[in-house]
């Protein structure tokens, strides 16, 4: 088992569990380049994401009792290896159609990064611990965020769109080596019956019906949503809407993401003496706050780069409180479970965001009142699943 004060662990699961978020934001500048390469449409594209993000909640269901049958590290090799041909396939489609499908597949690997490094952090920590382990690893992993969109802006200027899954062909390349090499198994507590479908369903079943997982669960579901309408919709509002370059879209993504670092890095500093659940209360109602001013402003029509990245700024710093403390409050009751409560957490975290990803493309007008608006809508959930089911 690798020690609790292993930095270079503490910098491999950051990685790992930023697969996801790299995948998703360091192409997000050549979404508008897409529609004209391809021939297609705002909606057609953005199923790039939107099926990313289904894969990656399907898959997730069966990472976890995987690795609590097998381990973490097995899988884990699995699910990068699948990763890395799949960015291959990215890279060499041909149509949209192609690439839809080569990026579900890609899901489906990089989904394995998330999923079992939290079950990792829950192997080796304890609950507050994690807590804190987590969110210093949430603010380090927003450096995928703030940088993917500004290099993606850049590869995509230089060398096309298909340069972005070049990287992240490499990347999952790098990442695979490091697991191979640095990663000792830290699942002791294998369950020989994790993959019987009676125990697959008993264990699912036991979590939904635990109102303490299913709080922080909806919570963090729903404050991701909101995350995710605007990453789904931001480049074609900056970009088409208000004239940014791709390289300035990047500049402004990066904006946004030094809210959620502040956030990660003050939940990881306050965790331990505050508590989870506080914070997670002071992290719904800021993002329900900004959340608001944000659609009060679209409704207004203040056409205005400020009017969207001072609210989501605000929207961002809630969001790094409540994060990485409602991971680590859902999965700390389930320690002989950890890999299976994580893919279940995962999955409904996805799941939403995939849905809010279809619901503000299928809604573009134009404007940028839908993005803003399923932004508001995942911040006021998140505020009401604090309310209702984890203070309750």
């Amino acid at each position: 088992m690798p020690r609790s004060d292993s930095r270079a662990i503490a910098v491999l699961l950051t990685l790992l569990v930023a697969f996801g978020p790299l995948s998703t934001d360091l192409y997000l500048p050549s979404l508008p380049t897409l529609v004209r390469v391809f021939g297609s449409d705002i909606a057609t594209v953005q199923l790039t994401l939107s099926v990313f993000l289904v894969g990656f909640a399907v898959s997730q269901l069966v990472y976890g009792p995987l690795s609590d049958r097998f381990g973490r590290r097995p899988v884990l090799i699995g699910g990068i290896a699948v990763f890395v041909v799949a960015s291959a396939a990215c890279t060499l489609a041909d149509s949209i159609e192609q690439l839809i499908a080569a990026r579900f597949f890609q899901a489906l690997g990089s989904c394995c990064g998330p999923v079992l490094g939290r079950a990792v952090v829950r192997d080796v920590y304890g609950r507050e611990r994690a807590a804190s382990v987590l969110a210093y690893m949430a603010m380090a992993m927003a450096l995928a965020p703030a940088i993917g969109p500004a290099v993606g802006g850049y590869l995509t200027g230089l060398f096309g769109w298909r340069a972005n899954f070049v990287f992240l062909t490499v990347f999952g390349l790098a990442i695979l080596a490091a697991v191979w090499t640095m990663l000792e198994e830290t699942n002791r507590r294998r369950d020989p019956t994790a993959l019987m479908p009676r125990r697959l369903v008993s264990n699912y079943a036991s979590l939904a019906r635990s109102r303490t997982f299913a709080g922080y669960t909806l919570c963090l579901a729903a404050i991701y949503s909101g995350m995710f309408a605007f990453i789904s919709g931001s480049s074609f509002v900056l970009i088409e809407q208000f004239g940014l370059s791709p390289e300035r879209y990047g500049m402004a993504f990066g904006v946004i993401v030094v809210g959620f670092m502040i956030g990660t890095f003050s939940a990881g500093r306050l965790t331990r003496r505050l508590g989870v659940d506080r914070l997670i209360g002071a992290g719904s109602a800021l993002s329900g706050l900004c959340g608001l001013a944000g659609l009060a402003l679209a409704l207004a029509r203040v056409d205005h780069t400020a009017a969207i990245l001072a609210p989501m700024f605000g929207f961002m710093i809630g969001a790094g409180l409540l994060m990485p403390n409602a991971q680590a409050g859902g999965l700390g009751p389930f320690p002989t479970m950890a890999g299976t409560a994580s893919a279940l957490m995962g999955f409904t975290q996805m799941g939403l965001a995939a849905a809010s990803g279809i619901l503000v493309g299928s809604l573009q007008d134009g404007t940028q009142v839908p993005m803003m608006a399923s932004v508001c809508a995942g911040a006021l959930a998140a505020a009401a699943s604090y309310r209702f089911l984890i203070r309750r």
